[in-house]
């Protein structure tokens, strides 16, 4: 039921552009199927350097957005792309198949063109970009965005704190992991999460210069460390202060790393299948500086979102 019309009972104050024809044309008056003004937003140029942004209030799911031209004009959008951003500041374009997505505009002045959205956006402020227009008229829109509230567990991490899931035995022991999360990131270097046994074996997620890496070590660190340890690193640029996906999924030595929808497969190295961590996992950074591995480690400075450990809300456990 994620569907709400979230556009048509937002103030005047929640439009802006990049400029307005007259203030009858004003981004206030781009509401779909509203006759206000001139019947909706003109800019005082038709260029592809134009924009008319929302303010949603809050951070919102976004699965739909539609579009009219202007009042019984000859002003409408055949194309344009999108953008979204949780600031207003910093801006990320919506994309599908790994390319910036066009969308279908108008044809007319009146009809309404939908479009359902292939992956949701979560975001709080949207930019309509039009990239192409009647060529009979100008730029001339009204929008609509259809989608919900975003409830989500969201933990802050300031480069000092951490968060620990502490076990309720000294040994955990498994054959299989899954951890799932969400992160936004003010610094290109820290750690997202650690876990550490005695007798040597560690998983360690962290950030690298805006990369986000994999360190695993399954078995005894005297006698096979330099055959277990295992790295793997993922993506680029991660520190844009942009939310982005993260998932483990280990079962024995395979192991799935998967960041922003592209996955790598790799096998561990060792003799061991499982994993032994002594009393807990470390969140956000390593209270206690970690006895494994060589590479260096500072604490994570951002935001980590609907954050699970095999099945286990890390983030609600911690709020109770």
């Amino acid at each position: 039921n994620c569907d709400d019309a979230l556009v048509s009972p937002l103030p005047s104050a929640a439009f802006t552009s990049s400029s307005e024809l007259f203030s009858t044309h004003s981004p206030s008056f781009a509401k779909l199927n509203r006759r206000d003004g001139a019947g909706g937003w003109s800019p005082l140029e038709s260029n592809e350097q134009q924009w008319l942004q929302v303010d949603l209030g809050d951070r919102v799911e976004i699965v739909a957005v539609a579009t009219q031209g202007r009042y019984g004009s000859s002003d409408w959008v055949t194309g344009y792309a999108l953008m979204f951003s949780d600031t207003g500041r910093n801006w990320k374009q919506y994309r599908q198949d790994d390319a910036v997505w066009v969308f279908t505009g108008n044809s007319n002045a009146d009809s309404v063109v939908h479009h359902k959205l292939l992956h949701s956006m979560k975001a709080r402020f949207l930019r309509f970009i039009p990239l192409k227009w009647n060529v009979g008229g100008r730029i001339g829109l009204r929008v609509e965005v259809f989608g919900c509230s975003y409830k989500s567990d969201i933990a802050d991490f300031d480069g000092r704190s951490s968060l620990l899931y502490r076990f309720n035995q000294k040994l955990m022991s498994t054959f299989k992991d899954v951890v799932s999360l969400k992160f936004k990131s003010m610094q290109g270097d820290g750690v997202l999460f650690h876990g550490e046994g005695q007798r040597g074996d560690y998983i360690t997620l962290e950030l690298q210069k805006g990369k986000l890496s994999l360190h695993l070590n399954l078995g005894d660190s005297n006698l096979h460390f330099s055959n277990s340890h295992t790295s793997v690193t993922l993506g680029s640029l991660l520190d844009d202060q942009h939310w982005h996906s993260v998932l483990i999924e280990r079962f024995n030595k395979q192991v799935n790393f998967t960041v922003d929808k592209h996955t790598q497969h790799f096998r561990t190295k060792g003799d061991s299948d499982h994993l032994d961590i002594d009393y807990e996992l470390s969140f956000g950074g390593i209270p206690v500086p970690g006895k494994p591995g060589t590479f260096q480690r500072k604490n994570f400075h951002g935001c980590i979102e609907n954050l699970y450990y095999n099945g286990v809300n890390i983030i609600d456990l911690a709020k109770r």
